[in-house]
């Protein structure tokens, strides 16, 4: 018996060497390269225009400036200030807001009642609509001689011919509803999925013990909607800070530039002034500032920590 086991010839193992290790390298290789292409080229590409004079109409004028655009913009360009006070000002506003609204509407259509499914496509639709369009139906509301304020006037409240995207005094919360409208529904599915995965025996152990409704909402809804709500306000945040299409749109920047974000100075400045070297340098300090502002609210956030 002992001489047929000796005899059995032995199965070669397999090696493990260093293909096999670079195989999920290899596969991830084409998404890679195309993530360099479409993501580092272009980012590259601001960074070495920044440095640069590069103005289409003024050719004679171009070459290598160094850090003379960032020393011009931090020195002598007081509409970065103003742009980038204002950038704070509407993402603040807006994040805020859609926060607080989309909880809400997140915790309404959370709940059991007849016709929960058309009541949250209803809530959900306007994410679907895009900035343009969005732009196109608040300009129809908000047109004097057709919109709210002609059936306004009519009930005594303001008066005809009135615009309030021309009147400084309501054109940001005009610009602020206007956004509302279509980021509402952000918040509210990011929310109201995470509110799906919380288990309902926290509930009912809760109201065992006695718990009302605003101490589970606070002891057990808001802890384990944490992450969910620091995710989605650093997102939109971004995208917020980042808006052009619906203010470029809606208020050109104006009045008298009161609506105008640091994004939407740099397309004017690189698409009707184009100074491409200028708006190159705004941009890279956008983004600086933003990555800056992002790491600093997820240290102090905590996000990821332990909170269940």
């Amino acid at each position: 018996m002992a001489d047929a086991v000796a005899k059995q010839p032995r199965v070669p193992r397999r090696r493990t060497g260093g293909s096999t290790r670079r195989l999920p390298y290899l596969l991830i290789a084409p998404a890679g390269l195309l993530m360099l292409g479409f993501i580092a080229y272009p980012m590259l590409s601001v960074l070495y225009y920044s440095l640069q004079n590069y103005n289409v109409t003024k050719p004679w004028r171009n070459g290598f400036a160094g850090l003379d655009n960032f020393t011009r913009i931090f020195t002598d360009d007081p509409q970065f200030w103003d742009t980038l006070a204002f950038s704070g000002k509407w993402v603040v506003t807006e994040v805020l807001l859609q926060l607080v609204l989309g909880l809400v509407l997140a915790l309404l259509v959370n709940q059991t009642f007849i016709g929960r499914g058309i009541a949250r496509a209803l809530v959900f639709s306007p994410w679907a609509v895009s900035g343009v369009l969005t732009t196109t139906i608040w300009m129809l509301l908000y047109n004097p001689s057709t919109g709210i304020s002609r059936y306004l006037a009519d009930a005594g409240i303001g008066s005809y011919g009135t615009s309030v995207l021309s009147d400084p005094d309501t054109v940001f919360w005009a610009a602020v509803l206007a956004e509302l409208w279509r980021g509402v529904p952000f918040f509210a599915i990011l929310i109201l999925a995470d509110l799906q995965s919380i288990p309902k025996d926290l509930y009912e152990a809760a109201s065992v013990d006695g718990a009302g409704r605003a101490r589970q909402f606070f002891h057990i809804t808001l802890p384990h909607l944490k992450d969910a709500i620091i995710l989605s306000t650093l997102l939109r945040g971004v995208w917020e800070f980042n808006n052009v299409d619906l203010l470029y749109t809606l208020t050109g920047g104006g009045p008298a530039g009161q609506t105008t974000t640091l994004p939407l100075y740099v397309a004017n400045t690189g698409i009707d002034g184009h100074d491409f070297g200028y708006a190159s340098a705004l941009t890279t300090v956008a983004f600086v500032i933003l990555l800056f502002c992002s790491i600093l609210y997820l240290r102090l956030s905590k996000f990821g920590g332990d909170n269940k």
